[in-house]
């Protein structure tokens, strides 16, 4: 047995640790899903998986607690696949390596999954134990929430009968949510015509940014960290863009809700530019490491390494100029705090994954915010720096964000349960992360919805964990939530 699976409370520890060592990146939820079904089956629930291939589980209430309102416990299957750039791991095949570091739970050079594995197993605790009183629950765990809310938009109106929804996937323990922002993709694409070089006395350099904290892209963008993308797009245009390089290949980040950790570009440098380039180069390791000392606390990794296979072809020299200033322009990080809270993010974006090699160049940006029409003009300032420079801009997967109702009783009441059982009052208030609760709630309007979950770190990173004493606050609360649902 594995020690996480002794920690307390067991129920939650032991399925959480069951559901790491299923894989479920995003995209990749099917086993899960089937996994999910099977034990509702055999803890006397009914379960199926939609259309869009979500996991819906009814459970009837236990004695005496038939006459409570129906209550959706909501949490998603899939997890971030972001890995060291060491690491080996596979996300479609390998079980994650998990281990218990002091008073939180981690996972080897990779993310964890708490985000929302701790959830869905709270979820599943409650599934298998008859002992604990609720009144009749619906548990909805949806697939594919992290690469663009996938399960959440295909939720047909009909499919639950709730009148309270418990979303399990905050990360900050007695805190509730009850709001969040919106978002879009903003996906620019182009195609070119690689130019031929004569690699004859030429160098050929590959360059490494890696090593960052990374993070989520909603509730870590605030904190300043730094993007490798916007690290590399500086380098060149310091290099490429003065003619001391040529560029051959660019790849940075690889999920849309991440700050990228990593990223690499491949130049071709003249035999006589080879001092004044490894110059620049030291000169933008410098500043960044000076710039970034007090956020990128564990140094920023910066390596330039010559390789002997000489690229044949490169960028043609209006292409590479064109992409790198528009990259170096596009906006980054926060835009603008919310007015009458000045500590929430309102509007952001996260210049998440670029590519461009073989021809194609694509940039891809998650633009958030709390206010559709600041949303616009974000995604409309992206299309405008773009296009400028000959690539297509298309729009993806809008969503609007989650208003808060400030005369919730879902709220009042799980104010005052907390208040209750910790001698303080929560923290209620508004994210800048996605979450489902507003799109779920346009095909269920009159659902009274609020969100928590136990504290978690550096979501959307290998450096994830979740804070184990947190988890038994969080499971005892909502234990003490559903006991205390209203009657019909």
């Amino acid at each position: 047995m594995n020690p996480i699976e002794e920690l307390s409370p067991k129920g939650v520890w032991r399925n959480f640790y069951a559901l790491t060592q299923i894989p479920r990146p995003s995209g990749h939820t099917e086993q899960v899903a089937n996994y999910l079904v099977d034990f509702a089956k055999k803890n006397g629930a009914e379960a199926y998986i939609d259309e869009i291939g979500n996991v819906i589980i009814k459970k009837g209430a236990t004695a005496g607690y038939e006459d409570r309102e129906t209550t959706v416990i909501q949490a998603h299957m899939d997890i971030v696949p972001q890995k060291t750039k060491e690491s080996k791991h596979n996300f479609v095949t390998d079980p994650l390596d998990v281990y218990i570091d002091g008073d939180w739970v981690t996972a080897r050079d990779t993310t964890l999954g708490s985000d929302d594995g701790i959830g869905v197993a709270a979820a599943m605790a409650i599934l298998e134990d008859d002992s604990i009183p609720h009144g009749p629950i619906e548990v909805l765990i949806t697939r594919d929430e992290e690469t663009g809310l996938i399960g959440a938009f295909g939720l047909k109106a009909g499919e639950l009968d709730g009148k309270y929804l418990l979303n399990l996937d905050s990360e900050t323990e007695g805190e509730i949510t009850i709001g969040c922002a919106g978002g879009m993709d903003v996906i620019c694409t182009m195609e070119y015509q690689e130019m031929n070089v004569e690699p004859e006395n030429m160098l050929c350099y590959n360059i490494a940014i890696k090593g960052l904290k990374g993070g989520h892209s909603g509730i870590e963008i605030n904190e300043g960290r730094a993007n490798a993308n916007k690290l590399m797009a500086r380098v060149l245009f310091a290099t490429v863009n003065t003619q001391t390089a040529w560029l051959c290949s660019w790849q940075g980040g690889n999920m849309r809700n991440a700050i990228p950790r990593e990223c690499e570009a491949t130049v071709l440098v003249p035999v006589t530019m080879k001092d004044e380039f490894l110059a620049m180069i030291e000169k933008c390791k410098a500043t960044f490491t000076e710039e970034y000392k007090d956020i990128e606390t564990q140094g920023i990794q910066f390596i330039v390494t010559e390789s002997e296979q000489l690229p044949s072809k490169a960028v043609p020299q209006d292409v590479q100029e064109n992409i790198i200033n528009a990259v170096m322009a596009a906006h980054d990080g926060v835009l603008r705090y919310t007015p009458s809270l000045p500590e929430l993010v309102e509007t952001s974006s996260n210049l998440a994954i670029i590519n461009v090699a073989d021809g194609k160049a694509k940039v891809e940006i998650l633009a958030r915010s709390s206010q559709d029409s600041m949303k616009q003009y974000l995604c409309n300032s992206h299309i405008a720096c773009f296009s400028m420079v000959g690539m297509k801009v298309s729009l993806e997967g809008g969503y609007s964000g989650w208003q808060p109702n400030p005369k919730s009783e879902l709220v009042a009441m799980m104010s005052g349960i907390y208040e209750k059982m910790y001698g303080n009052k929560p923290i209620v208030g508004a994210c800048h992360a996605g979450l489902e609760c507003g799109i779920i709630g346009v095909n269920y309007p009159d659902m009274d919805m609020a969100s928590f979950g136990p504290t978690l770190v550096s979501p959307h990173t290998p450096s994830e964990a979740c804070n184990i004493p947190s988890v038994q606050k969080f499971y005892d609360y909502l234990l003490e939530i559903l006991k205390n649902i209203p009657k019909k």
